[in-house]
C-alpha cells in the first residue's frame, strides 16, 4: 500500500484530472468509481479494478476491509488523508472507497437483429444512466447513443446507472439512422403525436428501442427509419413524461408482452 500527502504528487494530479475531466477520462481509457457498491459491480462482471483509493477514514470501516481481503495478491493499493481523498470523491459525502478502472469495451460488435435501446441526443447524465438500469433489467443488453448524449461514463451516469454498465454493450457515438435503417427487427420510437398508442401496438420479435431528448423527442433523420411510431396514453393533464420514465414504461411492457406470450405457449403445451 502507497500512501500519498501532497496535491503536488504526480499521481495524485493525475486522478484529480481524471475525477475532473471527461476528455481526460476519453483519453485515458479510464474511469473513477466511487462507493463499494459501483467497484462491486464492476468486479463481478469487469475484473478486479486497476488501482484502489482508500480515505484513512475509510480504510478501516469492516465492508472496506472484507473488500480489501479478497483482493488479488499485489493489487494496487493507495491511501490517502481525507481532505485529498474529498477533493477527488465524486459524491457530496465521501464513501472511503474509490477504484481506477478501465472502462469495458463491448463484448460484442453492433448485432442489427438484437434488442436495442437507442438514445438520440440525451444530454442529461442522470437520465442516461437511468435508462440504462431500466434496460439491464429488462434485459435490453445492446445500447447505442448519439454523438451528442450525454457522456455515458461521467460520474453522475454511473451513480445513476448504479453497476448497469457493467451487464451492458454500450456503443457510443453512433448513426443512429445508419442502425434504424439496417436494422432486422422493429424499430419503435415514442412519438407524443403518434396516433397509435404503447398498448394498442404489436410488440412482437426484436425491438429497437429509440428515446430522443428530453426538449426535442426523437429527431426526424431517426424518427423517419423507425418502423412504428407510439405514445404512452396519459390521461392526466401532464403534456409529457420525463425521457428515463417513458423508457423504463416502454422496456417493461416488452417484457410484460413477452411474459404473456411465453405463458401461453406454456399453457398450448400442457
Amino acid at each position: 500500500m502507497r500512501r500519498i500527502n501532497s496535491r503536488e504528487n504526480p499521481h495524485y494530479k493525475a486522478l484529480k484530472r481524471l475525477s475532473e475531466s471527461g476528455r481526460e477520462r476519453r483519453k485515458s481509457g479510464r474511469v473513477l468509481l466511487d462507493g463499494m457498491h459501483l467497484i462491486e459491480a464492476y468486479g463481478r462482471h469487469c475484473g478486479a479494478p486497476e488501482e484502489i483509493l482508500l480515505s484513512d477514514s475509510g480504510a478501516g470501516r469492516p465492508e472496506i476491509v472484507d473488500y480489501l481481503a479478497g483482493l488479488p495478491a499485489g493489487s494496487s493499493v493507495t491511501l490517502l488523508p481525507d481532505a485529498l481523498f474529498a477533493d477527488l470523491a465524486l459524491v457530496d459525502t465521501p464513501s472511503g472507497i474509490m477504484a481506477v478502472a478501465p472502462w469495458p469495451t463491448p463484448a460484442r460488435p453492433i448485432d442489427h437483429a438484437a434488442d436495442t435501446v437507442v438514445l438520440d441526443g440525451i444530454q442529461d447524465p442522470g437520465n442516461v444512466g437511468s435508462i440504462l438500469r431500466s434496460a439491464a433489467a429488462a434485459g435490453f443488453r445492446q445500447i447505442l447513443l448519439s454523438v451528442d448524449c450525454a457522456q455515458v461514463w461521467s460520474p453522475k451516469t454511473l451513480r445513476a446507472a448504479m453497476g448497469a454498465h457493467f451487464q451492458l454493450d454500450i456503443h457510443e457515438g453512433c448513426d443512429l439512422a445508419g442502425f434504424l435503417c439496417a436494422y432486422r427487427g422493429c424499430a419503435v420510437a415514442t412519438a407524443l403525436a403518434a396516433s397509435t398508442t404503447l398498448y394498442a401496438a404489436s410488440l412482437e420479435g426484436s425491438l429497437a428501442w429509440v428515446f430522443g431528448s428530453e426538449g426535442q423527442g426523437v429527431r426526424s433523420p431517426a424518427l423517419a427509419v423507425t418502423r412504428l411510431q407510439l405514445r404512452i396514453p396519459m390521461p392526466g393533464a401532464t403534456e409529457s413524461l420525463n425521457v428515463a420514465a417513458a423508457a423504463a414504461i416502454c422496456l417493461f411492457e416488452t417484457v410484460r408482452r413477452r411474459q404473456e406470450v411465453a405463458g401461453l405457449l406454456a399453457e398450448d403445451r400442457r
